[in-house]
Parts: structure tokens; C-alpha cells; sequence
């Protein structure tokens, strides 16, 4: 998934070292020590397994929605080159599968992360509060007289098409569409930058350690947002679609 947003970015936190880990659950799987820096153990160096922190986590990153993408960019190519499977093929077996596993999971962790959108959905899924892939399709109350409206002339269109017809009536139709799809390109425009106070409202929450309850409405609100995006974003898919078929 990829987005056009570009949200303020914090500065890197120095508590945050590039090459940090999160704390892992388990002892050193060779030596019995707790693993340290850089998903490796501290004491003897060995490889360890994906532990179960997340995607933030994995890249020692706060659970945070403003997130410097060059920072980000430099912890993904580091770990890469440090986990990659060349540097265990003299390794054990079970070394060899730690690094297969962890680089499938730096793979997806930072296509996860890099992307504001695809972000702030894992974040949500994280929490439970999205099902991984779901948005609500459903016109939001303030849009649906535009929306029928819409599918009015979309489907005034394909019958023209469908009847082979051209001229006046299709070229009206055409513009109405081509105005339809900018008042939509705007409203998404205008939801993109609600997401982004919907960040900022978040982080603000996480830095203040909010409640349960303030994270939660800071979440729904975030979902609410998420979906009407996804809706108004497919909205200017099929009109693009239906002007692109008929030109």
C-alpha cells in the first residue's frame, strides 16, 4: 500500500540507538543470557528468533505514528545488512532459520511502517481494533446525496457506452463525472489532513501516557478516518475508471 501523505515527522529520539532491539521474553536460545542489541545476544553473539513485540518494536521504535522515514529507512538497511542470510551460510541450522524468519519479518515490517496509511492500519490491528485487510464500506451520512448523485451518472454512462452512444449527451456526462472526481480528490485531500491530526493526536497520547480509555477514543477516531479515506479513495477509482473505459 502506498499513500501521497507526508506527515510532520519527529526528530529521532536518542533514546531509541539505530541498532537497538526490544527487550525479548526469552533467555539467549545458546547461552542462556538475555539477547541484546540488534536482535542478536549480548553475551555470546548468537542470532535470535523474531520475538513477538511487533513491527515498531522490531526496529526499536516507540509505538508511534510520526515516524522519521530516513530514520526509519537507515534502522531497515542496517538490520538488512546484518541479518541477511549470506552472513550464516557456515552457520547451524537453527542459526540460518533465524535469519530467514527475521529477514522475511524486517521485509514486511518495514513495508508495514514506511507507508503512513498501511502504518496507522497495522497499528489499529494491532490493537484489534481493524481486522487485518477490513474497511467499512459504507457511504459516510454527509456524502450520500453526492454519492447517489454519482452512481446516477456512472450508471447513465455505461448504458450510453453499452448503446454505442457518443456526442452531446455523453460529453455533458463526462464533465459532470471529471467535476464529480475533483470534489472527491478534494474531500480526500481533506481527510488525508484529518489523518494527520489524528497522528498527532495519538502520539500525543502515547508521549503523555494516556489511559487505556484516551488511547482507545484516539484509536476509534483514527478507524473512523481510515475508513472514510478508503471510501472516498475508491470513489475516485471508479469514476477514473469509467471516464478511462469510455475515452
Amino acid at each position: 500500500m502506498t499513500s501521497g501523505l507526508r506527515f510532520p515527522t519527529p526528530g529521532i529520539d536518542e533514546r531509541t540507538d539505530m541498532h537497538a532491539s526490544p527487550s525479548p521474553s526469552t533467555a539467549c536460545w545458546n547461552c542462556g543470557g538475555a539477547p541484546g542489541p540488534g536482535h542478536f545476544c549480548a553475551a555470546c553473539g548468537k542470532i535470535q528468533p523474531p520475538g513477538d513485540g511487533g513491527y515498531f518494536a522490531f526496529f526499536a521504535l516507540p509505538e508511534k505514528l510520526g515516524v522519521d522515514r530516513e530514520d526509519l529507512e537507515r534502522r531497515y538497511l542496517a538490520l538488512s545488512w546484518k541479518l541477511h542470510p549470506d552472513n550464516f551460510v557456515r552457520a547451524g541450522e537453527y542459526e540460518r532459520n533465524c535469519s530467514l524468519e527475521l529477514s522475511s519479518a524486517l521485509n514486511d515490517a518495514y513495508r508495514a511502517l514506511c507507508d503512513p496509511v498501511s502504518r496507522a492500519e497495522y497499528l489499529l490491528e494491532r490493537h484489534g481494533v481493524r481486522k487485518e485487510g477490513q474497511t467499512k464500506q459504507q457511504a459516510p451520512p454527509e456524502l450520500l446525496e453526492e454519492v447517489f448523485e454519482l452512481n446516477e451518472w456512472l450508471d447513465e454512462l455505461r448504458s450510453a457506452r453499452e448503446a454505442g452512444s457518443r456526442g452531446a449527451e455523453t460529453s455533458e456526462l463526462r464533465e459532470r463525472l471529471e467535476g464529480a472526481r475533483q470534489a472527491f480528490e478534494e474531500k480526500l485531500a481533506a481527510v488525508d489532513a484529518e489523518l494527520g491530526a489524528g497522528f498527532a493526536e495519538w502520539d500525543a497520547a502515547t508521549d503523555g501516557g494516556a489511559g487505556d480509555a484516551a488511547r482507545g477514543r484516539a484509536m476509534a477516531r483514527l478507524n473512523e478516518v481510515l475508513n472514510r479515506r478508503s471510501y472516498i479513495r475508491n470513489l475516485v477509482a471508479s469514476v477514473t475508471r469509467e471516464l478511462e473505459n469510455d475515452a
